[in-house]
């Protein structure tokens, strides 16, 4: 039996294909009106991170940040202390690989077996089963849950031992969020010196200039509609993270430095739950 905590934009549709390919399933959630869709589909949802641990093997948690983390494994009513020895933790959540390591130490403690495997991919990926999985952990593990893996993604990982897969995971967060900045900046300076926005797009998509991935937020760029696949203040915090282990790991971030504090100021004009491609409009008003 799994347990999942977390039903936002990514967990609800990773835990409903784990269901959907008939493995057993019980889910919590802070706020349980979030839980509605996947308990009229007949899983059990119940009250607590402690309450669900006493009941699975195997447990999935994808929140927000390494607070929320913190607060459902180690917190009054955590799941820490309830899963039996030998359950495996998997956490999808994207938080810095300093503290995915403390958890595996916590972890430990409990003789329970620890992956961190945050995901590239974001709100269609997450409901269609091709997410991809940046996997920190002990091999045997891996191989153990490869099926529920299977089950919400197309591509496995297998970047090292404990906090690798969360490395990985802040490299290729901080290149999304700088990419998409970068070409908010860039359109810009284009559209100031009087190009059109088509003739940017016309030229740039396709090119060598231009990460592949901002071609997909060409519609919510033409349109205005922002609907979040990944919130900015998702970003916001993922590059916050990486500049943090660009402190403790002394490597020198000074574009993610800025970006982090551009993406903060589009937040605090409103921007936070709207797709991380709203910076755009943030920088070409």
């Amino acid at each position: 039996m799994i347990g999942f905590i977390g039903m936002g934009i990514m967990g609800s549709r990773m835990a409903a294909n784990l269901h959907k390919k008939g493995h057993g399933l019980i889910v919590y959630n802070r706020t349980k009106s979030k839980t509605r869709v996947l308990s009229e589909e007949g899983i059990m949802v119940v009250d607590s991170p402690s309450e669900l641990a006493s009941r699975v093997d195997v447990i999935i948690t994808m929140v927000s940040n390494p607070q929320a983390v913190r607060k459902i494994a180690l917190g009054e009513n955590g799941f820490l202390n309830q899963l039996k020895p030998e359950s495996i933790w998997i956490d999808c959540s994207t938080v810095n690989p300093s503290f995915s390591r403390q958890m595996a130490a916590k972890s430990l403690k409990h003789s329970v077996r620890f992956m961190d495997a945050p995901v590239a991919g974001s709100k269609g990926p997450a409901a269609t089963g091709d997410l991809v999985f940046f996997v920190g952990g002990e091999n045997i593990d891996l191989q153990q849950c490869n099926p529920y893996f299977s089950a919400m993604g197309r591509k496995v990982v297998h970047v090292g031992p404990a906090g690798s897969g969360a490395a990985m995971k802040m490299v290729f967060n901080l290149l999304l969020g700088n990419a998409m900045a970068s070409f908010a900046e860039g359109m810009s300076l284009g559209r100031s010196m009087g190009l059109s926005r088509d003739q940017l797009f016309e030229v740039l998509i396709g090119s060598p200039v231009l990460a592949p991935f901002i071609a997909l937020k060409k519609d919510k760029i033409n349109t205005g509609n922002f609907e979040a696949d990944f919130p900015l203040r998702w970003m916001q915090k993922d590059l916050h993270l990486a500049t943090l282990c660009g402190y403790e790991y002394e490597a020198v971030l000074p574009l993610t430095n800025t970006a982090k504090e551009l993406y903060a100021h589009a937040k605090n004009r409103g921007l936070a739950e709207l797709d991380f491609a709203a910076i755009y409009r943030f920088m070409n008003k």
